[in-house]
């Protein structure tokens, strides 16, 4: 066959590794020798000798509809073969995690993680009972992150002096040794929020890095099981 459809532009590269890897801005790559977590119906192919296991509601079973809209059904990949996982043609990254570290997410945002990494649901600080980061999933360890945007995010320095502010339906996710509160602006409601006379933000303050998407969050869409 010919044409641009086979060029080796689209043409999947061999493997050269065990894990996670970034096979272009709408699909990551994971060679399995073992075990992996991903995201239920994220899959869009696989090859080799792969088993695939529904694991519950998992990071999003504590998460409100607000967050991400149905919780996030997680499932573990075992054996030895590769898969390809995407979602909803949204961009793609991964975040290595060290020993030590400590990467605060937005359920909504996951996409498929190494075994080897541990995660929590934790209630943002200061965030009261409101907004759309209520939740969010806490992941450490030592492994890689595999990460969904639409669009291309934003990641944004904040410095002990350079609070940063976040529209609730637009955090990612954030490092550790960042305090967290709710900070509601009366100016910009009237503004952002079509005269409800009140936006609220979510403040970060000490020193770290916070990811934004480029967009509020629009209604997720149901999960299919």
């Amino acid at each position: 066959m010919k044409g641009d459809l086979f060029s080796s532009q689209h043409m999947v590269r061999p493997a050269t590794a065990a894990g996670m890897t970034i096979e272009n801005a709408k699909c990551i790559r994971y060679t399995v020798d073992g075990e992996m977590h991903a995201r239920q119906g994220a899959m869009v192919a696989y090859r080799g000798n792969l088993q695939f296991e529904r694991k519950g509601q998992g990071v999003g079973g504590m998460l409100k509809r607000a967050v991400t809209g149905e919780g996030l059904p997680l499932m573990a990949v075992r054996g030895q073969g590769e898969a390809w996982f995407a979602l909803e043609a949204q961009n793609c990254f991964v975040v290595d995690v060290d020993p030590g570290d400590e990467f605060t997410v937005n359920g909504r945002n996951v996409l498929c993680f190494d075994s080897s990494l541990s995660y929590r649901i934790a209630t943002v600080k200061g965030a009261g009972i409101t907004g759309g980061g209520l939740f969010n999933s806490v992941f450490t360890g030592h492994g890689r992150l595999g990460l969904v945007c639409e669009g291309n995010p934003l990641v944004i320095p904040v410095a002990p002096r350079y609070p940063v502010f976040v529209d609730t339906d637009a955090i990612v996710g954030w490092t550790a040794g960042l305090d967290t509160s709710l900070h509601r602006s009366q100016s910009l409601g009237s503004m952002l929020r079509g005269g409800s006379g009140e936006a609220v933000q979510l403040k970060f303050q000490g020193e770290g890095h916070v990811v934004v998407r480029p967009s509020e969050a629009t209604p997720h869409k149901a999960q299919q099981h």
